[in-house]
Parts: structure tokens; sequence; C-alpha cells
């Protein structure tokens, strides 16, 4: 007889017949730790192909930090030797863990003598919504965020954001050759931190594309990150004569890169590497600084944007143009950037009108 080339139907075996093991007798057989980590890939996983509240999808930053604050608080139950994964947790067990949470994170900076806090709790609480929001709809368990009883921690107190000496960034600028150097590592750190004096965040800096740049007409253009905007308007940026010079030197050492050709984005890494991250941005910015005889801790990228908002509104820029290069759309930040030589600018303005009698 000829086979038949139809795939045959067996006939269901005793293993087939079982009645299926409940999902929490096989998370009870796994073990609680293994669950819990299992649970936190679900959820990187969900965030990365959802949509935000505005109906975009989830940066990548925003997803990690999500993904560490669940990661704190399995390794807070780990350490309690709590039994049960993430579903387990009720408000009881959250509220314990954002008091030892607070008591790790949110203390003052007494013993340093500089005040302030070093916060924390009130964005471990944020983002630890994004999981128990997940595991509501996923595994149909209560959500301790939605109980009156659970303990909101309020943000806290925001010292003033410091500003960077002219001396600091002059000798920032030194210690990357000044525009003198030849070696591409060099020669890319000086053109960051020249565009880094021109305000833009970190992650505005590390999303530029060769083709965001016009040297000609002394501009970059910056797609904006907030969520709340158009992706397709992208805000120009004036940049000073000697940024134009710093940028067109390593456009023609980014020639020579191995990956050159291969990523539209502008900054790439050392030792034929791939487009540049954030924490190389972070990390350049320390040695560098640690290099000219600074506090690398004192700095970070960041830092340049506060620097950027008080040399304008000496310089007397009007606040709406600062606003418009930077993208705000509220003067409070354009206070908030401000405030650190605030006094010091309004002193120099009294004093410039000279004898007034």
């Amino acid at each position: 007889m000829a086979k038949s080339p139809l795939r045959a139907q067996q006939r269901a075996t005793a293993a087939d017949t079982q009645t299926p093991v409940p999902l929490r007798a096989v998370r009870a057989v796994k073990g609680a730790e293994d669950v819990r980590l299992a649970q936190i890939s679900e959820l990187e996983l969900h965030l990365s192909t959802t949509t935000n509240r505005a109906g975009r999808p989830y940066q990548r930053r925003t997803i990690n930090a999500y993904r560490y604050a669940a990661v704190q608080l399995h390794h807070w139950l780990t350490a309690q030797k709590t039994a049960g994964d993430f579903t387990a947790v009720d408000t009881t067990t959250l509220n314990r863990f954002f008091r030892w949470y607070y008591q790790e994170h949110d203390v003052p900076k007494s013993q340093d003598g500089k005040g302030g806090y070093t916060g924390g709790v009130n964005t471990a609480q944020r983002n630890l919504r994004a999981l128990f929001k997940y595991l509501e709809e996923e595994y149909e368990v209560t959500n301790p965020y939605r109980d009156p009883k659970l303990q909101r921690y309020a943000t806290p107190p925001m010292g003033k954001p410091k500003t960077l000496s002219t001396e600091f960034v002059a000798d920032m600028l030194k210690a990357t050759g000044n525009g003198r150097a030849r070696d591409f590592e060099t020669v890319r750190d000086h053109a960051i931190i020249r565009v880094l004096t021109e305000g833009l965040r970190a992650e505005e800096l590390l999303n530029l594309r060769v083709q965001d740049l016009d040297l000609a007409g002394h501009t970059l253009v910056v797609l904006p990150l907030k969520m709340d905007r158009n992706s397709l308007d992208g805000r120009v940026i004036p940049i000073q004569p000697k940024t134009v010079k710093a940028l067109t030197r390593y456009l023609r050492a980014r020639e020579q890169h191995a990956q050159g050709d291969n990523t539209p984005f502008l900054w790439l890494g050392t030792r034929s590497r791939k487009p540049m991250v954030y924490m190389s941005v972070y990390r350049m910015v320390k040695k560098r600084a640690k290099e000219a005889d600074y506090d690398p801790a004192a700095v970070s990228p960041h830092s340049f944007c506060h620097t950027w908002a008080d040399d304008l509104k000496a310089a007397g820029v009007p606040g709406e143009h600062i606003m418009a290069v930077r993208g705000w759309k509220s003067p409070a930040m354009l206070r908030r950037y401000g405030a650190d030589m605030a006094s010091k600018r309004a002193v120099d303005a009294v004093h410039a009108l000279g004898d007034r009698y």
C-alpha cells in the first residue's frame, strides 16, 4: 500500500490527556526568585511592544528605569526572604519596601555639609507603577497602587542647579586639545564638549545624525524628546563659530572610522565601535574633568545645560528666545535653569546702571 502524503492524526496519549498544571503551582515549583526575574523580563518585553499614554513607543531609557525599579524590589524581597513572586506583593509589603528605600536613598546629605537630599524613593515609586499595572492586566491581581493605604512619597526638595565656571569650561577644552588634536578620540571629545556648551541635553546630543548639521549656516537641528511634541518637528540650535570648526574637524576624522559609513548617527565610539551611548558621554566628561585637575564628581553632561542658560541670560538674551531654542513651553524651566546665578546677574545689572542720582 502506498504511503499517504497527508499528516496522520496521532492518537492522544495519557500524557496528552492529563489535567494542565495550574500557573500558580508552576510558579511555586519554579521558585519565587526565578519567577520574579521572569516577570521583569515579561514587563520589559511588554513595554518594548506597546505605547505610552501619548501613543508613542517607550524610549529605551524609560524601559530601563522601570526595569531597574523592579530589580530593586526583587533584591529587597530576596533579602527579606519573602515568599512568592510579584503578584504576592500587597500594600503592606510595598509600604515596607518604600520605607526602607527612603531610609537608604533619601537621607539628608549632612555628612558632606552640602545639604539637600540624595533622592530616589519618589522616582522608584513612580517607576514601579508600570510593573503593578502590568501584573494587574496580565495576571488579574489586585494592584496595590489603587489602595488608598499605600504611602505616597513627595519629590525631594530640589537644590539649585550648579553652573560651571568659565575657567572650568576653558580647561576642559584644553584637556581635549583645544582644537589642535589629531587622534580620533580627542577630536571627538573636543567636539562633544563644544556641542554641550550649546545647551543640548545628553540624549539630544546622542541622537544627532550627520544630516542634522548645517555647518554653513552655523546651526544644527535637534529632534524633540518630549512626547507631547511632534517628532517630525526639529528645533534649530545656533552654534558658535568654534563649535562649527570643531565639528568640521570631527567629520573629517569620522570619515576614517570603520563605522563611518554604516550609521547615520554622528558620534561614534573608539576601536571601531558602534554609536555612543549615554554612559560613554558621562564617563568621557568625568575623565576629561579629572585630566583638567577638577573634581569629576562635581560635573555631569547636564551641567553644561545650566551653564548655557546662565550665559545667555547674563548676555541679555530675552527669555522668549532662550525658551524657543531650548524647546521649553513654560517659563518655570527658564527660572529653574537660571536659578544658580540669578543673584549675581541681578547685582551686575544694578551695578551697570552706575550712579542713578
